[in-house]
């Protein structure tokens, strides 16, 4: 059901009935003001159709631009801004909008096409600017410049940037009242946006330039003091390089020679030889000690004092065949052979004194190349360690040197980039003069019009529901008054007496819900006697009263219902009776009961009228004969329902509510403030009366979003009828 609430008041607590409730509820709440809504639709859709006609027709002229990711390199030559490759990200383009949208184009376009002056550019904004200029038709500096503010902003304010979607291409165009000046300013446009963007980049060269050419001065003065560290080190040091090793074409692989080293290897070499000779020597001297050695054996001279002495030897051993070794030619011949043998023996002693004096000479030869290498090689270590911090200084000279190159081939780099020139962005489409406006558009702005009225229109209708304190909706009841909602009593236009007759009827299955529901708020059932009661006056509780009455009565109890409304009494007229006496006669002291209770046609209820207006309903209803006239009447009804008066203003009800069970509060739909029924029911609460809960009256089963129930009974009742 709508609000989650059926007619008796049970809650269904689902949370789809209560999204749809609450559709419901607004839904009905613009069907409430319906009114409202159609004049702020008609006061938006005549505005918008004024402005329209009102409107000066505007022209808009676009170019088109494509925006590359790279720009061309003729040179093959890096700028300060530019990248090998340029990714496709959103920050890119988006950039480029806004420097297409920037300010500061507006006024390069503004002072390069002389809009300063240039009264046909102000006449197409609705500028009038001929009275503002001099009588010589000069401008001071001044007003030129004011002139060129108003005429940036104004472009500012007329240009459009439109990106093509899914592509570099970029659309400009540009609104004003005249064809030819908004096609004159969406060419210039792109043209001037080329030249800034080449601005920028030449003003970032220039920079790089000087910053480079700061560096480059800072580094060559580095440079020249680091080799010169290593010049003066090396003179200092005594190094002195003759050559390198392992010159590849990188300086990290070479190994640069010294003298030193170049010395002590020459040196090296000499004193192997030494070494060498005076080994041979030595072994010589060995090999004569030892009988005839090589070195004897080689000399001529001894060889040849050995042939001869051989032939003498020979000649003497035939000479001793045929004489005696006295024999003179004998003895001669032997006294050669022993000439030959001193001259040999005294060769010999002279060839091995010539071994020992060679080795001699070997010998301190070898010792005095062993102290020169080992003075080189002291020479030669501490040239080492020099050579470390030379090292220093040559890596500190050559990394400067490499920088100073870097830096160099940049700043020509730069410089080449510079006076080359180019850019990105091309001119696709060149804007021609419109042959028509492109605004007002009557159409559009119809349905702006209308989009606007219909906002204010749900603005409206939600303030006014925010602000307007009415009961509408029965879920209020229990968490806005915190009072238990007893049930829905729906609209009817037909005779209240003829419908809760009809068992059938929606007022009478309401009301039959409403005693069930009443039925748990005792402990001991239904209560015995209640008062209905209301806010103020004509909000249903007589009716209320007489259909509790009822349902009552088809239970098979005895009901008397009491109209206990003596200042504006109505139970009479409801049951088609007079009032000449009634309640009142009881409570000034009449003691004939049954003369004045009115037996009715509907099963099991009788109706006390309130008889004679009295002069003071409260006095009468603040007496303890109120009590004693319900006891009484208590012992012969199973229930009693009084019909009280309203609560604000009077003083009646919350007499009437002490001296009952409780009282049951009814409420009409879309009429009574919630401010104003809590102060009723606080009233009610002051003098102790306890309250059952609130029936809510009057709901429009066609126009209340909670009728639904009694719409569905009704055509169901219907139904039955007709079969």
């Amino acid at each position: 059901m709508p609000l989650g609430f059926e007619a008796g008041g049970a809650p269904a607590g689902a949370g789809e009935q209560s999204l749809r409730a609450m559709l419901l509820r607004y839904w009905h709440a613009v069907l409430r003001r319906r009114l409202l809504i159609a004049v702020i639709l008609l006061a938006c859709l005549a505005g918008g159709l004024v402005y329209t006609l009102l409107q000066p027709p505007l022209y808009s002229a676009t170019s088109r631009i494509e925006i590359s990711r790279a720009k061309k390199n003729i040179a093959n030559v890096e700028g300060v801004n530019d990248s090998a490759a340029t990714a496709y990200d959103y920050e890119f383009f988006e950039t480029q909008y806004q420097l297409l949208r920037a300010r500061s184009l507006a006024e390069r376009v503004a002072r390069n096409l002389n809009l300063a002056q240039n009264k046909a550019f102000f006449a197409a904004h609705g500028i009038d600017i001929a009275a503002r200029q001099g009588p010589a038709g000069q401008l001071d500096y001044k007003e030129r410049k004011r002139r060129e503010d108003m005429a940036a902003g104004l472009l500012a304010g007329g240009i459009g940037i439109a990106p093509v979607k899914d592509s570099s291409l970029v659309d400009i165009s540009y609104t004003s009242r005249d064809p030819a000046i908004s096609a004159k300013i969406a060419n210039a446009w792109p043209k001037e946006y080329i030249a800034s963007t080449m601005d920028r980049e030449y003003a970032s060269n220039a920079d790089a330039r000087r910053f480079l050419e700061g560096m480059l001065t800072d580094l060559r003065g580095k440079l020249e003091q680091s080799e010169r560290d290593v010049v003066n080190y090396t003179t200092n040091r005594g190094i002195v390089t003759i050559g390198s090793v392992g010159d590849d074409g990188n300086d990290n692989n070479v190994t640069r020679k010294t003298l030193v080293e170049s010395d002590l290897e020459a040196l090296n070499a000499s004193l192997s030889q030494a070494r060498a000779d005076r080994i041979a020597a030595q072994s010589r001297i060995a090999a004569s000690g030892k009988g005839d050695g090589p070195q004897v054996v080689a000399d001529t001279s001894i060889a040849s004092l050995r042939g001869k002495r051989a032939e003498l030897v020979a000649e003497y051993e035939r000479m001793l065949v045929n004489f005696q070794p006295a024999y003179p030619g004998v003895r001669a011949l032997r006294a050669q052979i022993d000439a030959l043998d001193a001259s040999i023996a005294n060769e010999s002693a002279r060839v091995a004194g010539t071994s020992r004096v060679a080795f001699e000479e070997a010998r301190g030869r070898e010792a005095a190349l062993q102290d020169e290498v080992n003075a080189l090689r002291a020479r030669l270590d501490q040239q080492q360690q020099d050579s470390i911090q030379r090292g220093i200084y040559q890596r500190e000279a050559d990394t400067n040197r490499q920088l100073y190159d870097a830096l160099l081939q940049r700043y020509k780099e730069i410089g080449i980039a510079g006076a080359v020139g180019s850019s990105n962005t091309a001119i696709v489409d060149q804007a021609r003069a419109p042959g028509g406006p492109s605004s007002p558009n009557l159409s559009r702005n119809l349905m702006l019009a209308l989009a606007v009225g219909m906002i204010l229109s749900c603005l409206a209708v939600f303030a006014l529901e925010q602000i307007d304190e009415r009961l509408r909706d029965p879920a209020t009841v229990s968490h806005g008054l915190k009072l238990a909602l007893l049930g829905n009593v729906p609209l009817t236009d037909h005779d209240p007496l003829h419908e809760l007759g009809n068992v059938a009827s929606p007022l009478s299955e309401a009301y039959f819900s409403i005693r069930t529901t009443l039925a748990f708020a005792t402990v001991h059932g239904l209560p015995r006697s209640f008062v209905v009661t209301s806010t103020q006056p004509g909000e249903g509780k007589s009716t209320t009263a007489l259909g509790l009455a009822i349902a009552i009565g088809r239970t098979g109890k005895r009901v008397l219902l009491i109209d206990a409304d003596m200042r504006s009494p109505s139970a009479h007229g409801l049951i088609r009776s007079d009032n000449a006496r009634g309640l009142s006669n009881l409570l000034t002291g009449d003691e004939n009961f049954a003369a004045h209770i009115v037996a009715t046609e509907l099963r099991g209820v009788s109706v006390l009228t309130s008889g004679p207006n009295p002069p003071s309903a409260a006095e009468l209803l603040g007496s303890d004969r109120l009590q004693q006239v319900l006891t009484r009447l208590g012992q012969s009804y199973d229930h009693l329902v009084i019909d009280g008066p309203p609560v604000l203003g009077l003083a009646d009800a919350p007499l009437l509510g002490r001296a009952v069970e409780g009282s049951v509060f009814v409420i009409e739909a879309s009429r009574t403030t919630m401010s104003t029924i809590r102060n009723a029911v606080e009233r009610l609460r002051s003098v102790n009366a306890h309250v059952f809960g609130a029936i809510v009256t009057k709901i429009d089963p066609a126009g209340d979003h909670y009728g639904y129930d009694y719409r569905y009974r009704a055509e169901s009742s219907a139904s039955s009828e007709a079969a």
